[in-house]
Formats: C-alpha cells, structure tokens, sequence
C-alpha cells in the first residue's frame, strides 16, 4: 500500500524554468510561476496542448530537471533538497516506453523492483502481482518487442508501481494509443487510483481524458495555470449552453460577428477561423435568431450546433482560443517543451 501523508500529495509554486533559444534566438520560458497543489489520494490532472509547460512540471517534480525559482514538493518532500527522498517516494511513467524490449515482461518487472532496493524475492512476488493486475500474465515471459503498444504501455505503468510509490507520474500515458487500448488504459488507471490509494499526476492533451479520470485539474497555458478545479466546477463556471455556427471559408468573419451581436440573447461571441462561438442561457431560443441574423446579412452558414459546457468552452474562456487552435499553433511552431 503506498505510503500516506498529510497535507497536499503534490504542490508546486510559482515555478519558473527558461531554456535557452539556440543561436540567435530567444530563450524559451517553459514556465512562468506556475503554481497548483493536488490532494492525497486524487488523480491530479494537468492539462494543456503540447508545448504549454506540462512535461516541464512533472521532470522538476520527479527530480529529472531543476527549477530556475520557485518551489516544489512531493509527498510533503522538496525535491530541490531532497531529491533522493523524492525519488522513493515517487514512481514515474514517461511519454516513451521505458522498458527494454529486448527482455521479457517479468524480467523488466523484477529489475525495476531490484533497482528501487527491492530484494530479488520480494521482486519477483510483486512482478506476479502486477503482471496479473495489467492482464499481462500470459505475456510474461515473452520479449516486450512482440508486445502491442497498449500491452506495452501497461507494462510502463506496472514498471512505475513496482515499489509502491506514494505518487505515480503519468506523463501522456494514452498517446500513440488506438482507441481500444486507450480505453483500457482509461480503466486501469481508474482501478489504480482506488485500489492503490495513491496520488496520480496526469499530464494529457486529450479534453476527454481529463474529463473523465480527473478529480480536480490545472489547465495550463504558456507555463501558467489558467484555472484549476474540479472538471464539474470548471464547466459550471460558464452559464449557459455554447452556440457554435460553422461559416463558409469564404464569409467575412467581421460581419457575422456583427450580424450576431444585435442577436441580445447571445453573449461572449467570438470567432475562431470561420467557426462563431457564443453563449446563451437558452441556446435552443438564441440559435433560430443568430441564423436568422445571419440569414439577413447574406452569409452562409455550414452547420449550427448547441451543446452544454465543456472543457474546451473552458479553455476558451481562460485562453481566447480553442484547444484545437492552441495544439495547431505549437505543432506548427516545433515546440517541444
């Protein structure tokens, strides 16, 4: 059973980590004073596109890299001064695989354990374990390069409990996933959280994913954390149902933007692209009069949709962009924070 704590799990404040730009370029501020603490006993979300600072986040709370300021704490432990402590306390699961493909899945199992201190013997008796919690059984004497992704991935996360952490870090753990094996995953994540009663800090770019296994999230941006709450508490910030209209590609954007505005019941309207967003305490009155407004100014309308608060309306809100747009932007930039 991992080890208990009092106080937060998880607290990070005001961090801040620059890298440098390369030749003749800027450096790179990965985070700038981000701050957030996470429950005991939760699974921790931290969402944001690639690039926002949340890889960052997690190698300064795993001791894999140093803050430039600020403070961090794991399981009540600083990780700055004690990071060796830190490390024990703590199991982490990376983007890439990180066991070796060349063993089997009990070998790379029984390692792990033996190089956190764990006796040979008491090694192998967790490996079983594990190897039957992830449905791996069967598989655990084969060579981890005939596995599939998703078993492979179980493998990672099977790796990182080996000791017992009191925190488990899940850095991107579904990416690359097909949807099968993501759902899977989604469960066994589930099932670690309750029956290990450990903290676990999920970094994601998937909205749905942190909807679904989040108790409480940091949204973050450019290094910051935007909001931070329950997924529930988030969305319920935002009165009403989301408007959105599709435009055609060839619409001036400005004018629906106007056309819509004389619409009273809608508020918060905005554009992104050729997509008009906006907000209504009754959606199902507020649509007819947009498209009715739109109609009279001779602009096209693809599609109209009504839907209720969600995660992406509150990056929206926090950001001045989608969460789509945001990922676009930094996939076209290279970031690679």
């Amino acid at each position: 059973m991992a080890q208990t704590t009092t106080g937060p799990a998880l607290e990070a404040g005001q961090l801040i980590k620059t890298y440098p730009g390369g030749r003749g370029k800027k450096p790179i501020r990965a985070l700038d004073g981000l701050s957030f603490t996470a429950e005991t006993g939760t699974v921790f979300g931290l969402l944001g596109p690639n690039g926002a600072g949340k890889s960052t986040t997690v190698k300064i709370l795993a001791t894999l890299a140093r803050a430039d300021s600020g403070s961090a704490t794991v399981a009540g432990i600083d990780v700055a001064r004690h990071p060796d402590r830190a490390r024990r306390a703590i199991g982490f699961v990376a983007q890439k695989q990180v066991s070796d493909p060349m063993d089997t899945g009990r070998e790379n199992l029984v390692l792990a354990g033996q190089l956190q201190g764990m006796r040979t013997g008491d090694a192998k008796i967790r490996a079983v374990e594990l190897l039957e919690r992830f449905s791996l059984t069967e598989a655990a004497n084969r060579l981890v390069k005939t596995y599939s992704g998703g078993m492979a991935r179980k493998l990672d996360v099977a790796i990182g409990l080996m000791h017992r952490p009191s925190v488990l870090f899940l850095d991107e753990p579904t990416t690359g996933l097909d949807p099968e094996a993501r759902a899977e995953m989604w469960a066994e994540i589930e099932r670690m959280a309750r029956l290990e009663q450990m903290t676990v800090l999920l970094t994601t770019h998937y909205l749905d994913e942190a909807d679904r296994l989040a108790s409480s999230l940091a949204i973050v941006d450019h290094g910051r954390v935007v909001a931070h709450g329950t997924p529930e508490e988030l969305k319920n910030q935002l009165r009403g149902d989301a408007v959105i209209i599709e435009l055609s590609t060839e619409t001036d954007v400005a004018a629906a933007q106007r056309a819509v505005s004389r619409v009273e019941s809608l508020r918060e309207i905005g554009m992104d692209g050729h997509t008009l967003r906006a907000r209504a305490d009754i959606a199902t009155v507020a649509l007819p009069l947009a498209l009715a407004a739109l109609e009279d100014a001779s602009l096209r309308v693809l599609s109209a949709t009504v839907a209720r608060p969600s995660l992406d309306d509150v990056y929206l809100r926090h950001t001045g962009r989608t969460f789509a747009r945001a990922q676009e932007n930094t996939e076209l930039q290279g970031s690679n924070r």
